[in-house]
């Protein structure tokens, strides 16, 4: 059975930054450019980004940092500790140069965007991915991969394809079959390991032979998603954009620390740093909670101590976004769940029940409270967006907190502050 592209209209393109944190740390260091580099997870705990030239050594992605130390210092391999906040500021830059090619564009994640390109005409869309990827490398300096194609998991495919080819930008509108016939199942975007494995179980290994399964086949082996992705194969659109941000229900802050505490104080420490950094990100999204949910918990890989887990959720008699406020019902949660003896690995926050501030439920004190909170607030957020996250903050989230994250190569790169420019000497 053969199926042809019928959506010859629909265009949609899947811009994907290359080696994403790698790309941003030789954004402010060019000595690393060309030179194997790779960005660990937390606490320095396993591979998460690779440049092409650590890839070809041979370090895998997700791999614990301690299992390649050897092939690291044998390369000259040159290490970083994760720095989220570059990231996402350099993400921002580079989706806000998207939204200059097309008002129609799904933020898929911190380094993937799709772009909606209907209105550009069919003998001009390959030229037109070649101006965007132009573009932001010129504007923001981040190197990108432009897959084109009818549906959204054609274009997955070709930007798959597009990272390998030169000119990093592949139309897939021609010749399609002789592509899929190449590209393996478990490479096909929404695709999971368990339904890859049932696939390949039943002769299906290519992208190819999953196009031409039958639809009888399809709906009684899989799901909704595994039939929505063999008609997107076969060039027909059933996932479409996602052009309208959806706020978020729920906001979670939580760390590992970089070694292990015991006491109640760094505890709250921890806590109130993170109810700040929650209160900040759900204040930007113009939202107020109803709802907090403080936990704590012990390392459950640790044979020789006890475990010990516990949560409490603590409903706010009026909705707010106050960070003084949540740092107070958060501080009192904690007292509750908090057992002295035991050596605490993690500790977080979920700000739950969020609605929009302006639906914030009529009080007769809030008219009076809440614009004082917000002035404040408002100030705090200022300061701390111009100078640097946590430039103002609370007495109670300490100085020099020993339980931060390990991040022992960190490359200290803010973006909110000069000194961290590059020196050009003369």
């Amino acid at each position: 059975m053969s199926y042809t592209n019928s959506s010859k209209k629909n265009k949609v393109a899947l811009i994907d930054c290359n080696s994403f944190y790698v790309s941003c740390e030789r954004l402010f260091n060019p000595k690393i450019s060309n030179k194997p580099v790779v960005v660990l997870s937390n606490n320095d705990g396993c591979v998460i980004s690779r440049s092409i030239e650590a890839k070809k050594i041979g370090i895998k992605m997700g791999e614990p940092y301690f299992k390649v130390k050897e092939l690291v210092k044998k390369n000259n391999v040159h290490i970083f500790s994760s720095n989220y906040a570059l990231y996402g500021d350099i993400s921002r830059r580079v989706m806000k140069t998207l939204k200059s090619f097309s008002d129609k564009i799904e933020i898929y994640s911190i380094d993937e965007a799709f772009v909606d390109l209907s209105h550009i005409e069919e003998k001009k869309v390959e030229n037109y991915g070649k101006q965007i990827r132009n573009r932001i490398l010129k504007w923001t300096g981040i190197p990108t991969s432009v897959g084109i194609a009818n549906t959204k998991t054609l274009s997955k495919v070709a930007n798959h394809i597009a990272k390998k080819n030169k000119t990093g930008v592949i139309y897939l509108n021609e010749n399609i079959d002789s592509y899929l016939k190449n590209f393996h199942i478990s490479d096909i975007w929404g695709v999971g390991k368990q339904l890859s494995k049932l696939y390949i179980k039943n002769g299906i290994d290519t992208a190819y032979k999953l196009k031409n399964i039958s639809n009888t086949w399809v709906k009684k082996s899989t799901n909704v998603l595994g039939a929505k992705t063999v008609m997107e194969l076969r060039g027909i659109t059933c996932i479409n954009l996602e052009t309208q941000e959806t706020k978020r229900k729920s906001c979670c802050v939580s760390r590992s620390f970089g070694k292990k505490i015991q006491s109640l104080e760094k505890l709250q420490e921890s806590i109130t740093t993170h109810c700040l950094n929650a209160a900040e990100k759900i204040r930007n999204d113009k939202q107020i909670t109803r709802s907090i949910t403080i936990y704590i918990r012990t390392s459950p890989f640790d044979k020789n101590r006890k475990y010990y887990s516990n949560s409490i959720t603590i409903d706010l008699p009026v909705a707010t976004s106050n960070s003084l406020e949540l740092v107070k019902m958060a501080i009192k949660g904690l007292k509750k769940i908090y057992k002295y003896g035991y050596f605490y690995q993690k500790a977080g926050i979920i700000l739950s029940k969020l609605t929009e501030a302006s639906e914030n439920e009529f009080n007769l004190l809030t008219p009076i409270m809440e614009n004082k909170s917000q002035t404040l607030m408002k100030a705090i957020d200022f300061t701390n967006a111009k100078y640097g996250r946590n430039s103002i903050s609370i007495a109670q989230a300490g100085v020099n907190n020993s339980w931060r994250m390990r991040k022992e190569h960190s490359s200290k790169i803010d973006t909110a502050s000069f000194d961290s420019l590059p020196k050009i000497s003369i």
